[in-house]
């Protein structure tokens, strides 16, 4: 497996110099190169009846934008530049490319100074954003800030240059001492930006794209990073074809211990998800008033039946299963809760932990310490927080969530857009798969029988979380394209998951 790799600023930077050294190629025509990215992009999008303004510093993004900018008016596009003078030291790369547009016809440049009034930005206009880029240190304010809050209240279409002007790429903001573009597309190189991922930054950066600039990729395989994003291609390397001769024995026996009275549907949607990926054999123990739905809902799974009628109070015997979930629907009752325990007592057994066991793990934190190594938790964020406490902003969750995960030995699923996956050796992987339609009460319960098939069938933890999550999400996008976001239903999303193994085997 090799996900795409996030990379720091820092190292974005070292990649650029291992390409101007080792191609080589000069700086000057590695930025040609990844302005025509850019404008390929671009001239796909926009139309020649649009007028585009590209809005230019004074850095190396700044000479990005007028590259474009030559691009675009060599192509005919409507094209006009106002290049911000923001600092009396531009870079050599954004002069060279300055000079360059002096024998364009029909190019109108305009030098916006401090002192200057407003910049000059239609509604109707497209904007490209080649303010600021990946090397800001502080804030944007002053001069710079004033400019970002014009092309905001402009509501122009924005389309930003590997970055949008002002956002950190690597670290929080605080939207009370920064502007910020707010981009409806980011154009970003060769690799994203951990900020991309960020949920509080989604009005930044609108919709991104990496695009593929040709960095040396000796350095890219060479370079280290603990963020990773999957790919398709990674899922398809961690998927297993069944062979001829094999028979249910070969896929393991999962238990899931699950449901309530009033929450049976969250066993019934995990057991059906479970089933759906792969496990050969699968028992649900759940609560006597549960029986009948169970056993009407899913002819496939076969049922324990707990003493209690309304809830999980007792352990079944464990020595013929291979994996076991638990959690969706069960309750806090303190039965359950004592039964629970006894669970992480008696098992080596790798665990699947959702919903409500883990707000019991959140009341009993000792126990966190006796989960047998490989257990997977697949919290949601206020499930995290309870669990490990709070954060404050995503950049600081997410380092809670690498430092528990290696401190417990546990992988971590915290859901949400670009699920994030915590492996305990400190490795943090993204998943791109997924869309909001999904976000409704049971998916979480699909996603955790997912994994737990995946998980009883063989694969090893951290690909059952890496494919199941990915499996997950892309049959939620093949159910939104046929339900619509708003009208689907978890038991579409495990319609569809055959559909997913599809795309991968």
């Amino acid at each position: 497996m090799c996900a795409l790799k996030i990379l720091p600023v820092e190292q974005i930077r070292e990649a650029d110099a291992y390409t101007i050294s080792n191609e080589p190629v000069s700086s000057i025509d590695l930025m040609e190169r990844a302005a025509k990215a850019c404008f390929q992009w671009i001239s796909k999008k926009v139309s020649k009846e649009k007028h585009i303004r590209v809005i230019c510093g004074m850095g190396n993004n700044g000479g990005d934008g007028l590259a474009i900018a030559r691009m675009l008016c060599n192509e005919g596009y409507d094209t006009d530049v106002q290049v911000i003078r923001h600092t009396d030291n531009p870079s050599p790369d954004f002069s060279a490319n300055f000079r360059l547009l002096g024998d364009l016809p029909g190019l109108v440049i305009t030098e916006i100074f401090e002192t200057d009034p407003d910049i000059d930005v239609e509604e109707d206009d497209i904007v490209i954003d080649a303010l600021l880029g990946t090397g800001l240190n502080k804030p944007a304010a002053g001069f710079p800030g004033r400019i970002i809050e014009q092309i905001n209240e402009s509501n122009a279409l924005v389309i930003a240059i590997d970055i949008p002007s002002g956002l950190f790429a690597d670290k929080p903001v605080d939207r009370r001492k920064q502007a910020i573009v707010k981009a409806d597309y980011t154009l970003t190189f060769q690799t994203p930006k951990l900020a991309f991922l960020m949920a509080e930054n989604e009005e930044f950066t609108g919709n991104w794209k990496v695009l593929d600039i040709g960095l040396h990729p000796e350095y890219l395989e060479l370079a280290q990073s603990n963020n990773l994003l999957i790919e398709t291609a990674d899922c398809r390397s961690l998927y297993r074809p069944r062979h001829n001769f094999s028979h249910k024995g070969n896929y393991g026996h999962a238990l899931l211990i699950s449901g309530s009275t009033g929450k049976m549907g969250a066993a019934v949607l995990s057991a059906k998800a479970c089933l759906r990926s792969g496990a050969g054999l699968l028992t649900t123990h759940i609560p006597g008033d549960g029986f009948l739905i169970m056993q009407t809902s899913l002819h496939e799974a076969m049922v324990s039946i707990d003493p209690d009628d309304t809830h999980f109070s007792t352990l079944p015997l464990l020595d013929a299963y291979n994996a076991i979930g638990i959690g969706p629907g069960i309750g806090l009752e303190s039965e359950t809760q004592a039964a629970f325990k006894l669970l992480i007592q008696q098992t080596s057994a790798p665990l699947v932990i959702d919903a409500d066991a883990i707000n019991i793990l959140s009341e009993n934190k000792t126990w966190i310490s006796f989960l047998p190594p490989g257990s997977i938790l697949t919290p949601h964020p206020k499930e995290f927080e309870r669990l490990a406490g709070p954060t404050a902003n995503h950049f600081d969750r997410l380092e809670l969530l690498r430092v528990f995960s290696m401190r417990y030995k546990l992988f971590i699923v915290l859901k949400g857009a670009y699920s994030a996956i915590a492996s305990p050796d400190g490795t943090i992987y993204f998943n791109p798969t997924g869309n909001p339609g999904m976000a409704t009460g049971g998916s979480g319960d699909v996603l955790t029988g997912i994994i737990l098939g995946l998980l009883t069938s063989g694969y090893p933890a951290r690909d059952a979380c890496i494919l199941g999550t990915w499996l997950h999400g892309k049959a939620g996008d093949y159910a939104a394209r046929k339900m619509s976001m708003e009208a689907m239903l978890p038991g579409d999303i495990i319609e569809n998951i055959g559909n997913a193994f599809k795309k991968i085997s």
